[in-house]
């Protein structure tokens, strides 16, 4: 079954200006799902997991392109780095819009190759796992994600009335499509599947792990500390591995899809704040099964509740503006005070400040340090507090209570 994704209407409009275009993104997030979806009848498509096909790629890519000519759709153009200069000399050649459509999952080694072979000829578009507004069949009509008044009324009128027994099942499962959509499908065995394969696959081919034991030591102490400040010291003794050691996985981690790192709002006038980034994992699915939430109900009961609420709030906002075509500017605000904001949506020079909290009745004090951000220099718009609330009422002037059916 195909749910319609937001990134359709953005991915249309740029495959018309380039000849190349490239959906980047984690394992199974659904990128050669959509782009069979997208395609014509015309484009042929070929998949590089193909170990024959692999081998034509690598030893011949002239022949290969002889092959398999554009229009042409590359599944995991990233096992055969060969091809990019023939693709290259075949746009060159060509000139025109729309001849390939490529699909990677390993961001890091990936962008190396299209960045030295195809600079200026290529759309770059990442995918990310479905949110909940496609979910719910509102994928083609979802926009980025903003505070304002009229944009939570506009997305809380079908009031849906997600409980919490149903949120936190969305979450405990998480978004990729194979095991998001297939309700009998077993939660267990699909995570366990795939950290097996990003493991064998992926992580070999971009860190050289010798240990896989440790690295899987290493993921789930990641895990536990989603939506937490990063400290990596404490991180690579907690996984027990150098700090170095941590640091290159942690970009590993990040550059493959698997995680979010959110930067620390600052300007040369905010001196006092800190400068650590926080992590989140962009699957909460994934997040659960690694630190061991075996149903919804005790990850909703246990003692990452709270972070892991906030995990999928913050993935969903990023999916609303990824999935747009646009380039997040996201932060968080936290100064040597302790004096936090859990996130700050940066638009045309606006601060839109957020907090989310589990709760059904947000107070004024939820957002009591939102009046911090004036001094940072920026106009500072609507806010509030994403939380289970049924309805948005006004907290402050500025600021409300959002539901979370809302996101």
């Amino acid at each position: 079954m195909y749910v319609a994704r937001t990134l359709e209407g953005f991915f249309r409009k740029a495959a018309a200006q380039f000849p190349v275009m490239l959906v980047v993104g984690a394992r199974q997030v659904g990128k050669t799902t959509f782009l069979q979806h997208l395609r014509e009848a015309k484009r042929s498509y070929v998949t590089l997991d193909d170990p024959l096909v692999l081998n034509l790629a690598r030893r011949d890519p002239a022949l290969f392109l002889q092959r398999f000519p554009p229009p042409v759709l590359i599944d995991e153009i990233q096992y055969a780095p060969e091809l990019l200069p023939y693709i290259k000399m075949e746009v060159d050649r060509r000139r025109v819009t729309g001849l390939f459509w490529l699909t990677g999952s390993q961001q890091f080694h990936l962008m190396k190759g299209v960045s030295e072979s195809l600079a200026g000829r290529i759309g770059i578009v990442q995918l990310l796992g479905l949110s909940r507004r496609e979910r719910i069949g509102q994928g083609r009509s979802s926009r980025p994600f903003l505070p304002t008044p009229k944009e939570i009324r506009k997305r809380t009128e079908a009031k849906k009335g997600t409980t919490l027994a149903d949120l936190y099942r969305i979450i405990w499962r998480g978004a990729f499509p194979a095991i998001a959509l297939a309700g009998g499908a077993d939660r267990d065995l699909f995570y366990s599947s795939y950290v097996q394969t990003y493991l064998q696959r992926d992580v070999r081919d971009l860190a050289r792990v010798g240990d896989e034991m440790s690295f899987l030591r290493f993921l789930r102490a990641a895990a536990a500390r989603t939506g937490r400040l990063l400290n990596m010291a404490e991180l690579a003794r907690d996984a027990d591995v150098a700090p170095n050691t941590a640091k290159n996985w942690i970009s590993i981690l990040q550059t493959s899809g698997i995680v979010y790192l959110l930067e620390p709002y600052h300007t040369n006038f905010t001196k006092r704040i800190v400068k650590s980034s926080k992590l989140y994992f962009l699957d909460t699915g994934l997040c659960s099964w690694l630190t061991e939430w075996t149903s919804p109900k005790t990850l909703e009961a246990g003692a990452m509740t709270g972070a892991i609420l906030e995990t999928w709030v913050v993935s969903e906002i990023l999916k609303s503006w990824c999935h747009n075509g646009h380039r997040s500017s996201f932060y968080f605000y936290r100064d040597k005070d302790q004096k936090e904001i859990d996130l700050l949506i940066l638009q045309d020079g606006t601060i839109y400040p957020l907090e989310i909290r589990k709760t059904a009745s947000p107070g004024t004090e939820a957002v009591r340090h939102f009046p911090i951000l004036e001094k940072l220099g920026h106009p500072v718009g609507p806010g509030g507090v994403i939380c289970l609330a049924t309805a948005s009422l006004p907290l402050t002037d500025m600021t409300s209570s959002i539901p979370v059916d809302a996101i």
